[in-house]
């Protein structure tokens, strides 16, 4: 897929990937179109447009037929939006959890039923940046893998859905990144467990690659793409090294103290 001259809707624009990538797209030519709950804390620059769509909204199926009414040549979407809390299953709010479905998961869904048919006559990319914690299941991560996985398995099906259409389908699944979505102590744990963190210019030059290479899915990090094998594969060997980690996920989750 090339990306010079193309009109992209960028989902997620305001975050730490989102950004990297608006100015990665920008860079190599790509007029990029920023959707945000808050449009006017996004600015003006050259090639960018913000406009306002809010994913976690009832009404998402409609604000998506107003905004192409209005950028009829999109051509791409990118919907690296995402909300994520570290946090026991047990103590997380019935509201948490409705927002890390719609978002990370109905939003992306919703948004491929809409540009699909369009972009089965025309061409066009569907791009869903999702993660790590879509292949393997982590502590403290429950509904926001579920969600992932949820995202991992809709592309695929997809993918195959519309294989036969000119409509490219491309997951990319980033390790631990340095965004702000992660609170200190998420980034404390990393550092307890010897995680690698990308910055988030490592992964949207990542998921530029993956565009223009025609990539269906990349995975990112060594030795997280190993272990995502692993998993899929012999998933009782992780869930063994997962247990010897867990007691220092707990102190995590109980705010750093000990249990």
């Amino acid at each position: 897929m090339r990306l010079h001259d193309r009109v992209f809707l960028l989902l997620g624009g305001t975050g730490g990937i989102g950004k990297a990538l608006l100015d990665a797209l920008v860079q190599v030519g790509s007029h990029v179109i920023v959707a945000s709950r808050h449009p006017e804390l996004v600015g003006h620059r050259e090639n960018m447009s913000p406009v306002h769509l809010d994913l976690a909204a009832a009404d998402l199926d409609q604000q998506l037929v107003r905004l192409t009414e209005a950028y009829p040549d999109i051509d791409g979407v990118i919907h690296c939006a995402g909300q994520n809390r570290f946090s026991g299953l047990a103590k997380m709010s019935v509201g948490e959890l409705d927002a890390q479905l719609a978002v990370n998961l109905r939003s992306a869904m919703l948004v491929a039923r809409h540009f699909a048919p369009q972009f089965e006559k025309a061409g066009g990319a569907l791009v869903f940046v999702g993660s790590t914690f879509g292949s393997i299941g982590f502590p403290g991560y429950t509904a926001y893998c579920a969600t992932k996985f949820g995202l991992r398995g809709f592309t695929e099906a997809l993918r195959r859905e519309l294989a036969d259409t000119a409509v490219q389908v491309v997951y990319v699944a980033p390790r631990a990144t340095a965004t702000e979505m992660n609170p200190e102590v998420v980034n404390e744990l990393n550092r307890a467990l010897g995680n690698s963190v990308d910055a988030p210019e490592t992964v949207a030059s990542e998921i530029l690659k993956a565009m223009e290479n025609g990539d269906r899915r990349r995975f990112l990090g060594w030795p997280e793409k190993l272990f995502v094998v692993i998993n899929g594969i012999l998933p009782r060997l992780v869930d063994k090294a997962m247990l010897k980690k867990l007691p220092v996920i707990q102190r995590f989750l109980n705010g750093g103290r000990l249990l």
